[in-house]
């Protein structure tokens, strides 16, 4: 077959340059007018004159074969010769348009003439024998058949029917072929041997209760070989006699099958002219068996009997059609095929049964281009169908993808539409695992799965399980429009009203094969919100079910959520764990997936719960943290776009002019930045208080006072403030001022003004004499004045006045308001 199929595509590569060719060929033959015409295949007739197209009925479309004489050819010969040749050919295609008969070539249009050809058309062909047998005269190129190679089954069908073909033309149609060659063999699409190239055949001129009489032609050298027979394969008697009859054809039919058979692809001693025909002639005289070595032992005897010189002792046709040799399994199948037509169902439904096991003895090459053919014929009637498929699937097992789509699937196509009877469905699904290993994705979305389809719209429980079982198959080639309109609602559908509990297990099973190739929200939406549907609690219900929660659960793709898994999921499933119907392995299977779909719930919901947590207490901290930092102040329109330049030109152009207070305000400040630059390190002392600053007028004149109390040298002083300071006075009264006013501005503290180093800081002894100060204190109703070293001085304010101990006794003590009159 692969030889076959190499010589198609050699053939199908120079079409471009055929098509160019015969369209100088046929530019005005009628027969392209119905026909057109492609490529070139082969050549037949005598001396291979005539070359084969390919081509096509232009008004029904179907494949035919035209045959085509150039004119051209004609120059080769004598001018007086060229018009014998071409009323040779035209006189054998006459014949051959009148004669019908499955082993004789059909003709589809008679002969038709122009000015460069003679053309007709005939049944689709595939090549002549002589073709086949290494013979390329007229053959397209390069195509080379010569390696072409043929089973023994197509050889001895072939010799069957050729022999069937002489049978009809001798008792039927009185007709003598007389040129029995491999170039007027020719072979059809299908694969059988036809007869062809009448161009020599003679009738019967007796009338017919009469025994037969055919005229006579002697061979002359003189005419040209193509318009005589082959001396080849004519018969002995034929020259030496010059007589011929039926038995002449049955000669050149054992030439034939030596040809066949032998090495050289030729016939028994080849014979060039006249003289080495008659020494051939005496040869075969004493033909032994050893000559006939290469042909098969079972029909070696008979081939010696058809190459015999006495024509009385060679068998007929009807004698060599019955020779066991042709009693084969194959060959009898091939018979019954060819029958067919002639038998009623019954006879055909028989025969159709036992096909499928004839077939296996077949070659696949005879199957596919034999068998088919036969077979396809009754597809037309649906109530064969069921009987024809298994023997189609049979043949398409053995083809390739190439081969099974353009020969099988053609014929299928039409089939997968039928729904009565079921059976055709049945067969289909059965097959459907080679169905979808051969049939092209395309084909299998336009034509398959429509079939499936149907076959979940069907009532038959049988074919619904089918198709369930074998739409797993197809999860590949689904999409999600097909997935979510067509097929998930039959299926849906099918479960929910189905009364068959397989039907509904194998819904689910189905269904859960698919789940992976499926989206995740078409599970969401359509198929888990399906199951609690289902008005069925048969434990292998429930298992179907619990798979398919188990696969969507656990599928990375998939994956339940925890809201579906706790408000659709779990309420169903657990009332299901009290079935009493369910064994202890099916009830621990339904609380496993429980547990386990609760877990996910809870392990899922606490892990969310504590990042919620986390959060809130992340934005409570993030609020306590905001509420401890001031707000800061806004930020002006101005000021946060100042940097970029944005005023106008006139603005950056002339800066604004300063007053002249700005002017001063400015030198008085940048005076202060460099005094304080020029100023030491303060160092930091501790005070208990900061001494509460006296008005200015109130100091001088107690200073003022404080001074005339003094005598005029330094070592004459009132009792009391010797007493008090201890006669010792180091410096003048302002001097000791001075330095008391500027031990609080960091400076180290001054000697005193009563001598010694005095400590700023320290605490005035308690009872000092402040007796010289008492006519200081103005009097206010009371003529009692406490003296002045009777008051209690403190560090803090040491020009207070304090009441001494003898006015506090008496209610005497000095008020806000008296100390307010005494600075006034």
């Amino acid at each position: 077959m692969d030889k076959f199929n190499k010589y198609l595509y050699q053939v199908s590569s120079s079409v471009s340059q055929t098509v160019s060719q015969l369209s100088g060929v046929l530019p005005g033959n009628p027969v392209t007018r119905e026909y057109e015409s492609s490529a070139h295949i082969a050549s037949a007739g005598p001396g291979l004159l005539w070359k084969i197209y390919k081509g096509t009925k232009r008004s029904t479309k179907q494949d035919a074969s035209i045959f085509v004489f150039e004119k051209r050819q004609l120059e080769k010969f004598n001018k007086n010769d060229r018009e014998l040749v071409l009323e040779s050919l035209k006189h054998g295609v006459q014949q051959l348009t009148k004669i019908r008969h499955p082993q004789v070539l059909t003709v589809q249009h008679p002969l038709e003439e122009s000015r460069d050809s003679i053309a007709f058309a005939t049944e689709p062909v595939f090549a002549s024998l002589a073709n086949i047998l290494g013979e390329t005269t007229n053959m397209p190129q390069p195509a080379n058949m010569s390696d072409y190679k043929f089973f023994d089954i197509e050889i001895k069908y072939g010799l069957l029917q050729i022999s069937e073909g002489l049978q009809f033309l001798h008792n039927d149609v009185k007709l003598l072929h007389k040129n029995m060659t491999p170039e007027s063999i020719v072979i059809n699409a299908s694969g059988v041997w036809k007869l062809f190239g009448l161009d020599f055949c003679v009738h019967n001129i007796n009338p017919p209760n009469q025994a037969t009489n055919f005229p006579f032609e002697d061979y002359s050298p003189t005419v040209p070989i193509v318009c005589q027979p082959s001396l080849n394969y004519l018969a002995p008697e034929c020259v030496l006699r010059q007589s011929h009859s039926t038995a002449s054809d049955m000669f050149s039919l054992g030439m034939l099958v030596y040809a066949l058979h032998s090495p050289g692809k030729q016939c028994l001693s080849p014979v060039r002219d006249l003289q080495q025909f008659k020494l051939r002639a005496q040869q075969l005289k004493i033909l032994s068996t050893a000559k006939l070595q290469a042909i098969p032992e079972e029909l070696r005897e008979f081939v010696k009997l058809l190459l015999n010189v006495t024509p009385e002792i060679r068998p007929d046709a009807h004698q060599f059609i019955k020779i066991p040799y042709f009693d084969d399994v194959g060959v009898k199948t091939l018979t019954y095929l060819d029958s067919l037509l002639q038998w009623d169902n019954l006879q055909k439904s028989q025969f159709y049964k036992g096909l499928p096991d004839a077939l296996s003895q077949l070659p696949h090459r005879v199957k596919l281009q034999r068998v088919l053919a036969c077979l396809v014929r009754d597809l037309g009637q649906p109530t064969m169908v069921p009987f024809i498929l298994p023997s189609i699937f049979d043949i398409a097992k053995s083809c390739s993808k190439e081969e099974y789509t353009e020969h099988v699937l053609p014929h299928l196509k039409p089939l997968m539409k039928l729904i009565d009877p079921i059976q055709i469905l049945l067969i289909m699904l059965q097959q459907m695992q080679l169905l979808l290993k051969l049939t092209p994705a395309e084909d299998v979305q336009q034509h398959v799965l429509p079939m499936l389809y149907r076959g979940l719209d069907s009532d038959s429980p049988q074919i619904h399980e089918l198709c369930l079982s074998v739409l797993p198959t197809f999860a590949g080639l689904l999409d999600h429009a097909n997935v979510k309109n067509s097929l998930l609602p039959r299926i849906k559908k099918l479960c929910l009203s189905t009364s068959t509990l397989s039907v509904r297990v194998n819904c689910l099973l189905c269904v859960g094969k698919l789940l992976e190739h499926l989206d995740k929200w078409l599970v969401v939406d359509e198929i888990l919100p399906f199951l609690p549907q289902i008005p069925s609690r048969e434990p292998a219900v429930l298992m179907g079910i619990l798979g398919i929660y188990k696969i969507a659960m656990n599928h990375k793709k998939l994956g339940i959520s925890k809201e579906i898994l706790a408000t659709r999921i779990l309420p169903f499933l657990i009332p299901l764990c009290i079935e009493n119907g369910l064994s202890l392995a099916q009830f621990g299977a339904i609380t496993s997936l429980v547990k386990e779909m609760f877990q996910a719930v809870e392990s899922e919901h606490r892990t969310k719960l504590q990042q919620l947590n986390s959060v809130k207490d992340e934005q409570k901290l993030l609020k306590s943290s905001m509420a401890s930092v001031s707000i800061a102040k806004p930020v002006e329109l101005d000021e946060a776009f100042s940097d970029l330049d944005l005023r106008n030109g006139s603005e950056s152009a002339t800066e604004p002019k300063l007053s002249m207070e700005q002017k001063r305000a400015m030198t008085r400040q940048q005076e202060s930045v460099k005094l304080m630059g020029n100023q030491g390190a303060i160092e930091p002392q501790r005070i208990t208080s900061p001494p509460r600053s006296q008005p200015k007028d109130l100091t001088a004149s107690l200073l003022s006072d404080f001074a005339g109390s003094f005598q005029p040298n330094n070592n004459s002083m009132s009792p009391a403030f010797s007493q008090t300071t201890g006669g010792n006075i180091n410096s003048s009264p302002y001097l000791g001022m001075a330095s008391f006013n500027t031990s609080f501005n960091g400076n180290p503290a001054p000697l005193s003004p009563w001598g010694g180093t005095q400590n700023t800081l320290a605490k005035p002894q308690n009872h000092q004499d402040w007796s010289a100060l008492d006519n200081l204190l103005p009097s206010k109703g009371n003529s009692t004045k406490s003296p002045m070293n009777q008051m209690k001085g403190s560090s803090h304010v040491p020009l207070m006045p304090q009441p001494s101990p003898a006015s506090s006794s008496n209610n005497n003590q000095l008020s806000k308001s008296d100390l307010l009159d005494f600075l006034s």
